[in-house]
């Protein structure tokens, strides 16, 4: 039998991309709908501040787009709000039609190899949220008294690591870098980045424009090693059959880096192919003091891609500081099914199901956390219109949750019942314009908050 509803009342969980693309189709619908819109942080718009990196600020400009949404009258932010903690599943089932989980992958796949819990040796995802100013890492310390940092893996993410390890003090004044991150590495001793891609270069990750950022660095020559750039016959044959205009302006990029001597700049960069670590070796006092790397062979693999195996051939790399970037996975939220082998919840078409596989009435996921870690921001956008989708056809069959209160004030209530200082849009927009204020005092884009006691303090004045 059919529910009918004056309106759809949504919970989405979790405002980065997958979060406000959800809102965004949800919004576009004829159907009335009111949406609250919940994250643990102050601030909104999750990796796009978090995990973008800070010199690539043109990215960044989609914020506009959620900006435009959350000043929607059916769309309520309710920021510093912990899941499973200041409110859980079930209570969100008393107050909502519909919930949609879209928290993202929080933590890095591990390397399982020896060494990879020495000091000195840190997941890149914590680096990233480090100098991107987030909450839950500002506190952390990397040393970064030495001469030579590792970058295990060639995708964005590592790009970006060994990049912002490279850049200039002046170079990171041109972002919004947290401004402890930019004193310390702006003063570090690293003079050398190396980055480890266990395939070739035919198989990198990275993209063009990527690559050629690499080679335009004030203070850092970017270079690749001649032998390790020479394609082998599964390779050249991939790269034929592919007739990629894209893959074939790559190698072609990554070639005009090989075997140069560099422009004497004070650091290098180096990144190298069919290298994996096999151990991260330690010193007496159980810190990082260098990467022991096996070189590789490609084979085929499953459905036509190669696959690396090591060959027997061994060398160390002298090295103080390893990043770890070989893949995201989720975490899993109080109440919730997870797939632990694949870092998800268990879905079809973004209905969450449980552990026999039937959905779970009124439950959704989008994002990372739906499909695992893939894509780039904007492959969110159709991610979550399969999710609406879902939902909609729910809701005209009347496969709804059925919530016992009623009314938007409520959740506020219960909110304030248990002094939950959450804050909404128009708070959020006052720390967004102090930011901006800060960043135009000294020069830059913006100078971030970074503690929660210092946004705290701000909403307080």
């Amino acid at each position: 039998m059919n529910q009918t509803v004056e309106a759809l009342r949504i919970a989405v969980v979790g405002a980065g991309p997958a979060g406000f693309y959800t809102v965004q189709h949800l919004l576009r619908q004829d159907r009335p709908v009111e949406v609250d819109l919940y994250d643990r942080l102050h601030t909104p718009f999750g990796l796009v501040r978090h995990g973008v990196a800070p010199d690539h600020l043109k990215i960044k400009s989609v914020i506009a787009v959620y900006h435009k949404l959350a000043l929607d009258p059916r769309m309520r932010f309710f920021g510093n709000v912990d899941f499973g903690t200041d409110v859980t599943l079930d209570d969100l089932k008393e107050y909502y039609h519909q919930i949609v989980l879209c928290t993202g992958a929080q933590t890095d796949r591990r390397l399982g190899i020896p060494g990879e819990d020495l000091a000195g040796s840190h997941p890149a995802t914590e680096f990233v949220a480090w100098y991107n100013g987030h909450p839950d890492y500002s506190g952390l310390k990397f040393d970064l008294d030495t001469e030579r940092a590792v970058v295990v893996g060639v995708g964005n993410v590592a790009v970006d690591v060994a990049r912002i390890l490279c850049r200039t003090r002046e170079e990171l004044l041109r972002t919004d870098i947290a401004d402890y991150a930019l004193d310390a590495i702006a003063g570090c001793r690293i003079r050398e980045v190396v980055m480890l891609g266990r395939r070739g270069p035919a198989q990198a990750a990275f993209t063009n424009p990527e690559v050629k950022e690499l080679g335009e660095l004030e203070g850092a020559d970017a270079l690749t090693l001649p032998d390790e750039m020479r394609l082998d016959p599964l390779s050249a044959r991939v790269v034929e059959e592919a007739a990629d205009k894209k893959l074939d302006r790559k190698l072609e990029l990554l070639n005009g880096l090989a075997g140069g001597a560099g422009g004497g700049k004070p650091k290098r960069l180096t990144l190298r192919f069919l290298a994996s670590p096999v151990e991260i070796l330690g010193d007496e006092s159980g810190a990082v003091r260098g990467v022991r790397i096996e070189r590789n062979e490609l084979l085929e693999g499953d459905r036509g891609k190669l696959k690396s195996r090591g060959t027997g051939e061994f060398e160390t790399l002298d090295a103080g500081l390893v990043f770890r970037s070989v893949g995201y996975r989720g975490v899993p939220l109080p109440g919730v099914p997870f797939n632990d082998d694949w870092g998800t919840i268990p879905n079809e078409t973004g209905r969450i199901l449980d552990d026999g596989g039937a959905a779970l009435r009124g439950l959704y996921v989008s994002g990372w956390i739906k499909r695992g870690p893939s894509g780039v921001i904007g492959t969110n956008k159709p991610d979550a219109k399969e999710t609406v989708s879902a939902m909609l056809e729910d809701a005209s069959s009347g496969t709804l949750l059925q919530p016992v209160a009623s009314g938007g004030d409520a959740i506020v209530n219960l909110l304030r019942e248990r002094s939950v200082a959450f804050i909404d849009y128009a708070a959020w927009q006052r720390l967004d314009a102090l930011e901006l204020d800060g960043g135009k005092a000294a020069g830059r884009p913006r100078v971030k908050f970074t503690r929660r006691e210092e946004f705290e303090r701000a909403l307080a004045d």
